[in-house]
């Protein structure tokens, strides 16, 4: 575990991402017409730089007075992948997110606390912007999902080990995502694969997953038929459910799923990202439900619980 968990001159969230990128072709005209220009400009921010965006822009409305809960127009930013000469693109919806952000904050905290943060006359605003919103009948789910500190188990079902793609200070493991599909996802720090670029020299530390939404689709679903006929109603089938629902209602059947450990990276040494291998984890503990194999399936879920229960232990450390 990783104790120099300042980087990057900057301490970033840590946080995950879960995101869809969409086909080009998946978007109106006009909006493919912004996203094709978007996609070749030298001036929009790479992943990296991104997440660092992102992470300062809203730095900036909350340290303002009054702060500001949510953009006033969403955002155009992107993230940017490209498979050969198909570009792929997964919008920030900064706007979006902050405004459901909110209303979840809103729900965990009483009204004596959430006030202390964010006072009653700002997030009243920002509620009745987001009511308009709803009004003129706008979309309200996200093409990215978060998570703070950890990883859902349900995250790694979606994909394979063969899949991955590690990026160290020594750059790309070479193993990385070698992938299943037709159409290599290739593992790179180039730009070529929408991936980082090297910043001071080296490459930024990155563990991704990416596949296609298709194919994430069938082993969600592969995985909650096992969940649901050998251990039923948990906590674990109904969130894997969530994001069943959550894909199958959001992707393109062309698109490609990613699932980015963001800023947790910095919380793990070299070592433990090269051996963390959760999603083969996960597939083996599916494996061994649906073939009765008890041991070897209660083996693999506490073994990556563990992990994972050690990295969110960090939130409340000194």
């Amino acid at each position: 575990m990783r104790r120099d968990v300042c980087h990057d001159a900057c301490v970033l969230p840590y946080i995950a991402y879960l995101r869809i990128y969409q086909p080009i072709t998946a978007f109106s005209s006009r909006e493919r017409a912004y996203w094709e220009v978007y996609a070749e400009s030298p001036e929009r921010p790479r992943r990296v730089g991104a997440v660092a965006a992102e992470h300062a822009e809203s730095l900036r409305r909350l340290v303002a007075t009054p702060p500001i809960p949510a953009p006033e127009q969403e955002s155009t930013d992107a993230y940017v992948r490209r498979i050969g000469n198909d570009i792929y693109v997964c919008p920030w919806q900064t706007r979006l997110r902050s405004w459901l952000g909110l209303r979840e904050f809103r729900s965990e905290f009483p009204a004596g606390i959430s006030t202390a943060f964010l006072p009653g006359a700002a997030a009243e605003a920002a509620e009745s912007a987001f009511q308009r919103w709803r009004d003129r009948g706008e979309p309200l789910r996200t093409q990215i999902l978060t998570s703070t500190w950890t990883i859902p188990l349900p995250w790694f079902l979606p994909f394979t080990s063969g899949e991955r793609c590690l990026a160290l200070e020594t750059g790309p493991d070479p193993a990385s995502a070698r992938g299943e599909t037709g159409t290599r996802i290739r593992c790179s720090t180039g730009e070529a694969a929408g991936e980082p670029r090297p910043i001071g020299g080296r490459p930024p530390r990155t563990l991704l997953y990416v596949t296609e939404a298709s194919r994430a689709l069938g082993r969600l679903e592969h995985a909650i038929g096992v969940l649901r006929k050998k251990i039923g109603d948990t906590p674990v089938l109904e969130a894997a459910e969530r994001l069943e629902d959550w894909l199958s209602g959001v992707a393109h059947p062309n698109a490609l799923l990613e699932l980015d450990y963001g800023g947790l990276v910095h919380l793990l040494g070299d070592q433990a990202l090269r051996g963390d291998e959760s999603v083969a984890e996960v597939a083996a503990a599916i494996t061994g439900l649906e073939t009765d194999q008890r041991e070897l399936a209660v083996g693999m879920y506490r073994r990556t619980t563990y992990r994972w229960a050690s990295v969110q232990a960090l939130e409340h450390a000194n």
